[in-house]
């Protein structure tokens, strides 16, 4: 496992026990089986290790939503969709238990933002899968069903973040399809319009270029071992330095590295950039 990885990993557990404040830098050193002199070589402080952790969290799931929205048939989507959310969050209470509870200590303003901009995307994939499910029906009514299903979302995450109690992930998606559902079909005094929306709406990032693109896939494919995630990066570099496979070849490359933990940032950049 890359040193960084392993940092980070280890660092999770004393976290989400401790928490991150009563966590010091000796103490994930000591857990890791590293010198402090190889943290400081990945992480300038702890602080910098906490925006890593929490910005690798929000990047997967906010990819993994990205890709079910954008590649799901239309009667399955909502169920996948909720499904994914609580899968995710059932994977992760730990974690998601203790940035809860701690999030005025880790939240400084680098990433706020970056918070906001993951916040802003999830937003742009839930009106996308509203507006393919219902079309004109809720043309005056989706801004506000955007934030009753985002109130789904922080509600019954919940569950999975402060009770330790075995939960059916299947009847739960199921059960929150039909409230979207009845919500969609019947609201008829909305309190979200369009223009609250847009007052409320925070600034998305620049467009990441490509040559951003390749920063990010070069630092990943130095830190991978070797696999077929790592190949398929290394082909897909060379494809955004000169063009030469097929869609279907680029889309197979993308298949290949979606599902790795570590890449799910890189493929929802590809797709975006690609227009997949």
């Amino acid at each position: 496992m890359v040193k960084k990885q392993l940092i980070m990993e280890k660092a999770l557990e004393l976290f989400a026990k401790q928490g991150f404040e009563a966590t010091s830098v000796q103490q994930i050193t000591e857990h890791c089986g590293i010198s402090k002199g190889a943290f400081y070589l990945s992480f300038k402080s702890k602080d910098e290790l906490i925006t890593a952790i929490i910005d690798d969290f929000m990047m997967q799931i906010t990819s993994d939503i990205d890709y079910i929205v954008k590649n799901t048939k239309d009667e399955q989507i909502l169920y996948e969709f909720y499904y994914a959310i609580y899968h995710f969050f059932q994977k992760h209470s730990d974690f998601a238990n203790v940035l809860i509870k701690e999030q005025s200590h880790t939240f400084n303003k680098e990433l706020i933002l970056k918070m906001q901009y993951y916040e802003k995307v999830i937003e742009n994939a839930i009106l996308l899968m509203i507006e393919r499910l219902y079309g004109d029906r809720v043309k005056d009514t989706k801004y506000d069903l955007i934030y009753c299903i985002k109130g789904f979302m922080s509600t019954y995450s919940q569950l999975f973040v402060f009770y330790n109690v075995p939960l059916d992930l299947k009847l739960l998606a199921k059960s929150l399809v039909e409230k979207t559902t009845l919500l969609a079909q019947h609201t008829t005094a909305p309190f979200v319009t369009q223009e609250l929306s847009q007052l409320v709406k925070q600034p998305m990032n620049e467009e990441v270029t490509k040559e951003q693109i390749l920063e990010i896939i070069v630092q990943k494919i130095d830190e991978m071992e070797e696999s077929i995630e790592k190949e398929s990066l290394i082909l897909l570099k060379q494809h955004l330095l000169e063009p030469t496979l097929s869609p279907a070849i680029v889309k197979g490359l993308l298949e290949n590295i979606r599902n790795h933990p570590h890449c799910k940032w890189i493929s929802y950049l590809l797709r975006r950039y690609f227009e997949f």
